[in-house]
């Protein structure tokens, strides 16, 4: 199931589909994008039999009355933040190896997130739990302005300033603000509201520090650490990531741990997990869990620099395999990865080409992702990515420097 074509389904699971034999019903309401995305790739082999059929993804019933009137499949998967809780009801309705859909609804609305995990905490808890680390993290501040409610209601909100608004179910940090005050935050969610008209809203704690990411793959038996990103983001008051360094195996201590204490309160242990959070000391908070795989190709060089076949991996935990108690992944892999940034809404009217270089044990891939002549407005999210370098390798050192060196020898232009 997906929504538009992306990276991850264009050049990772639609390819270890394919490996593994399997056939492909693509079920999307973006059937023309899919036929030319993959159009091309499948004269080659790269993809599987495809057969790609419109259907309301975000409808659970229209979903599952379209796979029904094609027989009971042997898994239904999708990597797309917004159609977890659909794959799940879905696969659950066909008796079939998923995620929990209340996990996965409860993971996307982000204001159900926070109730869950307060929930959790140590009032709710038996005694028992105490000794986990999860039940010892401060709780995060939170409220929600749900759909129908009028922003002016927030108006005598005792909340702590600075804080973050975003939409209870967004994605790609879209209309995530930080805001000072009290008239601030109305102003903002009648912005937002004027884009989004009618959405649902979640107000919440800054978490300031460092923000690290935590990549996990389960079976619901065994959960497995992948690896984790430390994340450095925009100036405020937007929360656009500009680059991403992968963070040394085995993950640091004690905020795996947290972690994945708290994913185990949320119900998530199936399939793969991205999820974020800011470190405060020996704590670990969570800004918010996404039950898919990274995005933004990050997912495609955590493949590659581990040597295992995760796509196949996650694919084969729907199929109903279990995971190999040991995944076999390198550790000594190391990489950066930096976002070009749009400053300014316009037109593209120069930049490098796609390339792939390597020298002194450091491969550098570039890919762009905006035409050259294209024009956008800035929308202050991922959507303004001019293009992503890929620096791999083993040493930490001579992957900064080759990024410095190719940023300092190539222009992006906006006029």
């Amino acid at each position: 199931m997906a929504l538009n074509p992306t990276d991850s389904v264009t050049e990772g699971f639609l390819p270890a589909a394919a490996r593994l034999g399997l056939a492909v019903t693509l079920l999307t309401d973006q059937p023309e994008a899919h036929e030319r995305a993959y159009g091309n790739g499948r004269q080659d082999h790269a993809f599987p039999a495809l057969d790609i059929v419109p259907c309301d993804v975000r409808d659970f019933a229209e979903v599952i009355g379209r796979i029904a009137a094609d027989g009971r499949p042997d898994a239904v998967f999708t990597n797309s933040d917004h159609l977890q809780t659909q794959a799940a009801l879905a696969a659950e309705y066909f008796g079939l190896p998923g995620k929990d859909w209340r996990a996965a609804l409860r993971t996307k609305n982000k204001a159900e997130l926070r109730r869950a995990l307060a929930a959790a905490g140590p009032d709710a808890a038996d005694p028992l739990r105490s000794a986990d680390p999860v039940w010892s993290a401060d709780p995060v501040w939170s409220t929600e302005l749900a759909t129908g409610q009028e922003p002016a209601t927030l108006a005598g909100l005792d909340a702590p300033y600075p804080c973050v608004v975003k939409p209870r179910e967004g994605v790609a940090s879209e209309d995530v603000v930080l805001v000072a005050d009290a008239d601030e935050l109305v102003w903002r969610c009648v912005e937002i509201r004027a884009r989004r008209p009618g959405a649902a809203l979640v107000v919440e704690e800054f978490l300031d520090g460092e923000l690290r990411t935590l990549e996990t793959l389960g079976d619901g038996r065994t959960l497995h650490v992948l690896g984790g990103f430390r994340t450095e983001l925009s100036p405020p008051p937007h929360f656009i990531e500009e680059r991403l360094h992968l963070l040394p195996a085995p993950p640091p201590q004690p905020h795996t741990d947290q972690v994945l204490a708290q994913l185990r309160a949320l119900g998530v242990g199936f399939g793969v997990c991205h999820t974020e959070y800011v470190v405060q000391g020996d704590r670990a908070r969570l800004i918010e869990v996404n039950y898919r795989a990274i995005g933004d190709q990050c997912d495609l060089v955590l493949a590659e620099l581990l040597g295992i076949p995760l796509f196949e991996y996650i694919l084969r935990t729907h199929l109903g395999e279990p995971l190999p108690d040991d995944l076999g992944a390198r550790t000594d892999g190391r990489v950066r990865m930096e976002y070009v940034l749009a400053d300014r809404a316009g037109r593209l009217a120069s930049a490098p080409p796609a390339s792939v270089t390597e020298r002194d044990g450091v491969r550098l891939d570039y890919r762009p992702l905006r035409g050259v002549g294209e024009e956008h407005p800035l929308h202050r999210t991922n959507r303004d990515f001019l293009g992503v370098l890929r620096a791999t390798g083993t040493d930490q050192g001579r992957i900064d420097a080759a990024v410095a060196q190719y940023l300092a020898a190539h222009r992006w232009e906006i006029v």
